[in-house]
């Protein structure tokens, strides 16, 4: 069976993702079961870039189908914000 690597270390992603994904024809791994430690900045200005450039490199460091995203909270009442910047404005010392 083809693996299918999970681009996130956030557990709560990790069980969504599981349950979401049930019933593919997939291995689905995560990057501490290949080891995979590098640390991809989130750079870009849209949701998808970051995702995409997630994708590529741990697609990259792996060699293996992976699959990435990005997300923020998005609040109406503050015109969208935080949005992409969502961890940043968490601070350093937030958690998933």
């Amino acid at each position: 069976m083809p693996k299918l690597l999970l681009a996130t270390t956030n557990w709560g992603k990790i069980r969504e993702y599981r349950q979401l994904l049930r019933g593919l024809p997939f291995e689905l791994i995560t990057l501490d079961y290949v080891g995979v430690r590098i640390v991809v900045e989130e750079n870009f200005s849209s949701y998808e870039e970051n995702a995409r450039m997630k994708a590529a490199a741990y697609a990259g460091a792996s060699k293996l189908i992976t699959l990435a995203d990005d997300s923020g909270i998005e609040v109406d009442a503050l015109g969208g914000e935080p949005g992409i910047l969502s961890a940043r404005a968490a601070g350093e010392q937030a958690s998933d």
